[in-house]
C-alpha cells in the first residue's frame, strides 16, 4: 500500500469518464486541470479516468481527442504532483503511461496523511463484495498473465473487446439490484481497520455522498464518495472533493 504525504491543498477526482464520444466531459476535465494547477497542491485521481484504456501502447499515435488531454496532464503535473489510481474500466494504465504524462501511478489502496487527517484512498470496485459476478471478472483480469494475452491482440481487437465487455456489462447491470452495486459497509470497515484509520475517500459508485457508520468499537468512520463526470448530458455533473486543513469539501466543477 502506498504511503504519501501530501500537505497543502489536495484535489481529489474520481470517474470522469473521458473518451471520444464525450468532448464536453473532455472540455470540463481540461478546465478542471488547469483549476487544479493554479489552486491545488497536489491532484490525485481516483481511476476510471478514461472510459476505457486498452493498453499504454495507444500513446504511440494517440487520437486528437487523447492527444489534448495527454498534453494537458503534462502541463499539469509540470506544476503540480499528479497521481494516479486504476478503475474498473482503466486498469490496465501502466508505467508508460505515467511516465508519459509525469504522474505516479499508485497502488489499489493508498494511505494519504493530509492536513486535515489521514483517510484511506483507493477507485473503490473492491468494495463491491455483494457484486459477485463482477468481483469473479475483476479477480481474473487483474492476473499479470491475462494481461498479457489480452496486451498481445492488436490495438483494434482490443477495442473490439473492451465495446463488447462494456455492453455486456451494461446490459446485466439493468437486473442487478440496487444495493448490490455499491459498497458493502463491512468490507469498507474491514479496511479502514486495517489501515488503522477512520476515514475513506473512493470513487466507482456514482453515488456522491457522506457516509458515516460505526466499527465494533462504536468509533464513527466516515466514507465520503467522489462524484462521476457526465458533460454531455442534462444536466451535467462532476466534481471534486477539496482537502486543507480547514477540511473536507464536495465541490462541483463548473460547465
Amino acid at each position: 500500500m502506498n504511503k504519501l504525504h501530501l500537505p497543502g491543498t489536495l484535489w481529489l477526482a474520481s470517474d470522469t469518464h473521458l473518451g471520444p464520444q464525450s468532448p464536453h466531459t473532455n472540455r470540463a476535465f481540461l478546465d478542471f486541470l488547469s483549476q487544479a494547477a493554479q489552486h491545488a497542491d497536489a491532484l490525485v485521481l481516483g481511476g476510471d479516468i478514461f472510459n476505457v484504456w486498452v493498453g499504454d501502447d495507444i500513446i504511440a499515435a494517440p487520437a486528437a481527442w487523447l492527444d489534448e488531454l495527454l498534453v494537458a496532464l503534462q502541463l499539469t503535473s509540470r506544476s503540480i504532483p499528479l497521481y494516479l489510481c486504476r478503475g474498473n474500466r482503466d486498469f490496465l494504465m501502466g508505467t508508460r503511461l505515467c511516465h508519459h504524462i509525469g504522474a505516479t501511478l499508485l497502488d489499489e489502496q493508498t494511505l494519504l496523511q493530509t492536513d486535515a487527517g489521514a483517510l484511506l484512498f483507493s477507485h473503490g470496485d473492491e468494495y463491491c463484495t455483494d457484486d459477485h459476478r463482477y468481483q469473479r471478472f475483476r479477480y481474473w483480469v487483474r492476473k499479470r498473465w491475462v494481461q498479457r494475452i489480452f496486451l498481445s491482440f492488436s490495438l483494434t481487437q482490443r477495442l473490439k473487446w473492451a465495446g463488447y465487455a462494456r455492453a455486456r456489462s451494461q446490459k446485466a447491470n439493468q437486473h442487478k439490484h440496487y444495493d448490490v452495486m455499491d459498497v458493502n459497509n463491512d468490507a469498507v470497515r474491514a479496511a479502514l481497520k486495517q489501515a488503522h484509520v477512520q476515514m475513506m475517500v473512493h470513487g466507482h459508485t456514482h453515488r456522491p455522498a457522506t457516509h458515516q457508520l460505526n466499527d465494533a468499537a462504536g468509533n464513527t468512520l466516515t466514507r465520503i464518495v467522489l462524484p462521476d463526470w457526465d458533460y454531455d448530458v442534462t444536466p451535467p455533473r462532476g466534481g471534486w472533493l477539496e482537502i486543507d486543513a480547514t477540511g473536507y469539501r464536495l465541490q462541483t466543477a463548473a460547465v
